[in-house]
């Protein structure tokens, strides 16, 4: 009975944070500190803490793999598949209605100045949560070199996979030679390299779409909007998908709620209709399930890891030059007016001065003003 009532708890407290969850990862995981520890006490501050970190081991979305992780705790498997799924569903559903209005009306005029708008608001967002996380990741001058070499690398459109665990790998070497005196590392690396194949699809199948999405979920270290890089490199450059749905999928996944990963349910649609948008979704979020329920036990060990950790330091510097890449790619194609420049200039004084304000209305305040400067 007890883990009955646990299983409709976390339904009901999951289904709430997955349709009022704005504000991307970070906020999210500050919801469900409310939730769990200040309100229900289901967890001590520290444990909540050490649930956080175990995120930050494992590729994935963070506030999808801490819904997880908590309904793992505290009811067994069937609270990891109930927790997950209900924080996710919701955003699945709401990017799913988005993906049919757009396909069906996205190139009608009529709407084309709100997406005008939204774009260079984007960029401001994504600028906004970059800034902080570079601040955090940026510990030592070996970490700088290997920011700058990733970024430069990057833009000369080198693959990201390669270059997120080149950086790990370069890492990894670099402390050897510098702790070389000291003996070895005693410790756990439990990674395995996976390669992504460059091969250009030739046809929007399910099943490409499925392994593309499975494979980015598997390895994808760092923030959520490492994804879109990813995706640039699996999709837009193999002829899949344009720069510009791209771009309008981020927009989705920021002006709806629950985590960024969603919207590949957009793309998915976009592709290949219904049955893409399930498959995608399916194995962007699959690894992320498969990942907590596996590597919960090694958590602990893999945190005390001194190798695990110089990895995942270079892994989140590349992941920050990744993400100043993709912006800059981005500016190009986007900021291109005054009228742009203006919507973006104010994005960013708003995102970066008034750090409070959700991004879903820094979204919407793009998307109005770029209605409204289209009349003139």
């Amino acid at each position: 009975m007890e883990i009955k009532t646990d299983l409709k708890e976390l339904a009901k407290l999951f289904l709430k944070l997955g349709i009022i969850g704005f504000g991307g990862p970070a906020a999210h995981i500050a919801m469900m500190r409310e939730e769990v520890v200040v309100k229900r006490k289901w967890f001590s501050e520290q444990h909540f803490l050490d649930l956080i970190g175990a995120t930050n081991l494992i590729p994935g979305p963070n506030s999808t793999e801490m819904a997880i992780h908590i309904g793992h705790e505290k009811a067994g498997w069937k609270g990891l598949l109930v927790a997950g799924l209900c924080f996710i569903l919701p955003a699945v559903f709401i990017t799913g209605i988005f993906a049919w209005l757009y396909k069906q009306y996205g190139q009608i005029p009529e709407v084309q100045p709100f997406v005008y708008g939204i774009k260079p608001a984007i960029i401001a967002i994504i600028l906004a949560a970059v800034f902080p996380l570079a601040k955090k990741s940026l510990k030592s001058i070996e970490l700088v070199i290997i920011g700058l070499i990733v970024l430069s690398c990057s833009l000369l459109n080198f693959n990201e996979v390669y270059l997120m665990f080149g950086a790990g790998f370069l890492a990894l070497f670099l402390s050897y030679i510098q702790n070389r005196k000291h003996g070895n590392m005693n410790s756990v690396f439990p990674l395995t390299f996976l390669q992504i194949s460059n091969t250009v699809f030739l046809s929007a199948t399910n099943t490409n779409l499925f392994f593309i999405f499975l494979k980015i979920g598997a390895i994808l270290y760092g923030s959520g909007y490492v994804l879109f890089a990813f995706l640039d490199a699996e999709l837009v450059s193999t002829g899949l998908l344009t720069r510009e749905q791209l771009i309008d999928a981020i927009a989705v996944g920021q002006f709806t709620p629950g985590p960024v990963f969603s919207s590949v349910t957009f793309i998915g649609y976009q592709i290949n209709g219904f049955s893409g948008a399930i498959v995608s979704t399916v194995g962007i979020f699959l690894s992320s399930f498969v990942f907590v329920a596996l590597l919960s036990p090694l958590v602990k060990k893999m945190r005390n890891s001194k190798m695990f950790s110089v990895f995942l330091d270079a892994v989140n510097v590349a992941s920050v030059a990744i993400i100043v890449a993709v912006c800059i790619a981005m500016g190009k194609e986007t900021i291109t007016d005054w009228k742009t420049i203006f919507i973006a200039a104010l994005s960013i004084a708003i995102a970066f001065g008034y750090k409070k304000i959700n991004s879903a209305f820094v979204v919407l305040g793009g998307s109005l003003l770029g209605y409204l400067l289209a009349l003139i």
